[in-house]
């Protein structure tokens, strides 16, 4: 079964299986802050024909009437605990502001959509927790997979955008530097088994978690390889998830989008790691952002390893774009 396989393919684009094959549940919240740590606020669920996902509402510390709204978009493979290191630096700095984190399909504690992962199953994600939570628009920030979703977000949904931020955006990695077989693993239509071995190389593999991880965690830290771990021995789709979001949902070539992010006319703010080699200062400012800053001796971690510069640029910004309240 599925549910069970370690090597199950999600189908490509225009191949969703009919009749409709269940969803690949998810594990339970306890079973991950037994490992974890209720490091998050208890997850809400949303219970849609694609399956359940679980999102994360932190109201305002400090009541607001109209507080500012802020969605979280994490990438491929860290589920939203991986962002949390970032949401309590921001909170400090906009304790009036309301922000929520989400897991997207296949990871932490959402279920595994049996369906194509394109973008479009994405947004419409995004889209319910928008409606749940109530609000008609946000402020987002995407972290690498995410950054690429909020670009295609802000493309499809201008009217619900208010301004976003990439930080280590995926979607303009080149697949013209890659082999006519790994370009073939991408477009399929070959060994299923063998692309994802690839997906998986791709991505850097499995790092194994450092040794003292259960007591890093036991301290309140966000160890990600520990959480990557544990999603792919206890999720039973997170890892098809993963390959399918490489595969078909957008971080490669999609230049295109991003120029029609700029050119809508949102605020937005593109955070980078100097070393990252996901996506580069010069690619980005050719496509016509112009708010771009860099992070020092730093690789596409950025977003965990070198919090305080990326909360301090991010909270530039909205002061910038006053950030006081959401219309």
């Amino acid at each position: 079964m599925p549910s069970t396989s370690n090597n199950f393919v999600l189908p490509r684009p225009g191949f969703a299986p009919s009749p409709p094959v269940p969803p690949i549940p998810a594990p339970s919240e306890s079973a991950f802050t037994t490992t974890f740590g209720a490091l998050l606020p208890p997850a809400q669920y949303l219970h849609l024909h694609q399956g359940n996902a679980a999102y994360y509402p932190l109201p305002p510390s400090t009541p607001s009437p109209n507080p500012p709204r802020i969605l979280l978009i994490h990438g491929v493979q860290t589920p939203a605990l991986g962002l949390l290191p970032l949401v309590r630096a921001l909170r400090a700095s906009f304790p009036t502001a309301h922000l929520a984190l989400l897991d997207l399909w296949g990871h932490g504690l959402s279920d595994t959509p049996v369906l194509p992962h394109t973008p479009a199953l994405f947004h419409s994600l995004l889209d319910a927790v928008f409606d749940a939570l109530a609000w008609p628009t946000a402020h987002l920030i995407g972290y690498s997979f995410g950054g690429a979703l909020a670009v295609g977000y802000a493309v499809s949904r201008p009217s619900r955008v208010q301004s976003f931020t990439l930080v280590a955006p995926a979607g303009l990695i080149r697949s013209a530097a890659l082999t006519d077989e790994e370009r073939g693993h991408l477009r399929g239509g070959g060994d299923e088994a063998a692309a994802r071995r690839w997906v998986l190389e791709f991505l850097g593999g499995y790092e194994a978690p450092p040794g003292d991880w259960r007591e890093r965690v036991a301290r309140g830290e966000v160890v990600a390889e520990a959480v990557r771990a544990w999603q792919m021995r206890e999720h039973g789709g997170h890892g098809a998830s993963v390959v399918a979001v490489v595969r078909d949902a957008g971080p490669f070539d999609s230049d295109a989008e991003f120029l029609k992010a700029v050119q809508t006319g949102i605020p937005s703010l593109v955070v980078l790691g100097e070393l990252d080699e996901v996506c580069a200062e010069r690619d980005i400012k050719e496509l016509g952002f112009g708010n771009v800053v860099v992070v020092p001796q730093v690789g596409h971690g950025v977003v965990r390893e070198r919090v305080p510069e990326v909360a301090g640029f991010i909270s530039d910004f909205w002061t910038k774009i006053n950030l006081t309240s959401s219309g």
